[in-house]
C-alpha cells in the first residue's frame, strides 16, 4: 500500500471511534482489518495490504485515538468559533489524523494539510475541503 491508501484506512479506523466506547477500540480496529482482508473492493484489492501494513495501520489508529483528549484540547483552543463537539465528525476526523502527524510523526504541515484536504473531499461534504484547511491553517 502506499502512504495516502495507508493514512485512509488510519482515517477510517480512528472514525470509527466516534461510533464506539475507547475500552471496545482494539477489538473494533481488529475486526475492521480483518475485514478489510476478507473483503475484495474496488478501492483496496484484497491482497494489497502486507503485515507490515495493517501493524502499522493499526498502531497509529491506536495511538491517534489514546491522544484524542490532547489533540482535542488543542483544536478546542485554536480554532475560534468551533469546538470539536460542533464540527462534523469526518471533518474532525481529518483534523485529528493531520494535527496528530504534525505533532507526533513530524510530518511535513503541508503534506498533513493536503493529505486531509484531499480525504476531506472524499469523505466529507461539500464543504469540508475548505473547512478542514481553514482549521489546519488556524492550528499550525
Amino acid at each position: 500500500m502506499n502512504r495516502h491508501e495507508i493514512r485512509k484506512e488510519v482515517f477510517k479506523a480512528v472514525f470509527m471511534k466516534e461510533f464506539h466506547d475507547s475500552d471496545e477500540m482494539e477489538n473494533v480496529i481488529d475486526t475492521f482489518l480483518e475485514g478489510r482482508d476478507n473483503a475484495e473492493t474496488e478501492d483496496l484489492p484484497k491482497n494489497n495490504k502486507s503485515e507490515e501494513d495493517e501493524t502499522y495501520i493499526k498502531t497509529k489508529s491506536e495511538d491517534i485515538i489514546s491522544k484524542i483528549s490532547e489533540i482535542d484540547e488543542q483544536i478546542n483552543k485554536s480554532v475560534d468559533g468551533w469546538k470539536t463537539t460542533r464540527m462534523a465528525k469526518v471533518d474532525l476526523t481529518l483534523i485529528r489524523l493531520a494535527l496528530y502527524e504534525i505533532k507526533y510523526e513530524n510530518i511535513p504541515v503541508g503534506v498533513a494539510i493536503n493529505e486531509a484536504v484531499t480525504l476531506a473531499d472524499e469523505f466529507g461534504s461539500d464543504g469540508s475541503a475548505g473547512f478542514v484547511n481553514g482549521a489546519l491553517a488556524k492550528l499550525i
